[in-house]
């Protein structure tokens, strides 16, 4: 499913609403809301908007738990960290316990023994299904998802959850939850707009289907929806945008 927007601020509160509502339903339900962020520039507008006044209060927070989508393996420290960005967009400023924020990061622990240690938690926190409620994610202009790049051999991992490896054009380590455990999520939402996703949008909806060169085409919940939000800008090139 697809729905396009006239401008990113629609997006935003879209998305915002749709954070809302599956908490709340999940809460409602199972008394816990489990919630996977993406990170990159992508989410910061929808964090700044769950923090403020008007949306903060609309969450049980202390029912919520959060992970990642991917890491950077880079220090806490580091601007390039996705767990920073989303303390100090939207974590600092609304009240869930400190202990139920699972960082993708580990100062005592290599990349690969963390993405063990990640997936183990991811078992014991949101179930052995290893369904979350929520998992948000952004898209590169690659056509990547997560930290699922092209031509990497994360993308034919079957078995594993979490997966860690070295990146060589980026000369770091990246972890990732693997498309096995992303779609087994109740709903996924992935957030792209703006010009430079055009063409990597319409090769991964209308394209031929080549999973290596777009990864995000590896999305297909099993027992979930799929939802890409998106602004008209970055639609353009889509056929039900006409």
């Amino acid at each position: 499913m697809i729905q396009i927007f006239e401008n990113t601020q629609l997006l935003t509160e879209a998305a915002a609403a749709l954070f809302v509502d599956t908490a709340k339903k999940a809460i409602a339900e199972r008394g816990k809301f489990t919630v996977a962020l993406t990170g990159g520039s992508s989410p910061i507008a929808l964090h700044k908007l769950l923090a403020s006044a008007a949306y903060r209060d609309l969450i049980d927070w202390q029912k919520v738990f959060v992970f990642w989508g991917d890491e950077r393996w880079v220090p806490f420290e580091d601007e390039r960290s996705n767990t920073t960005m989303a303390f100090e967009t939207l974590l600092n400023h609304v009240p869930i316990p400190k202990e139920q924020i699972y960082a993708m990061y580990s100062e005592t622990a290599t990349a690969e023994e963390y993405a063990v240690q990640y997936e183990a938690t991811i078992k014991a926190v949101v179930g052995e299904d290893g369904a979350f409620d929520l998992i948000l994610l952004g898209m590169g202009d690659d056509g990547h998802t997560a930290s699922l790049f092209p031509h990497t051999a994360v993308l034919n991992e079957e078995k594993k959850w979490v997966d860690a490896y070295y990146l060589e054009p980026q000369s770091m380590y990246r972890i990732t939850l693997t498309a096995p455990l992303i779609n087994k999520a109740k709903n996924i939402a992935v957030l792209t707009f703006g010009e430079k996703k055009t063409n990597a949008l319409y090769e991964v909806l209308e394209g031929a289907r080549n999973v290596q060169e777009y990864p995000s085409q590896l999305l297909a919940p099993t027992n979930g929806t799929l939802v890409f939000l998106t602004d008209k800008v970055a639609a353009s090139r889509l056929t039900t945008s006409k």
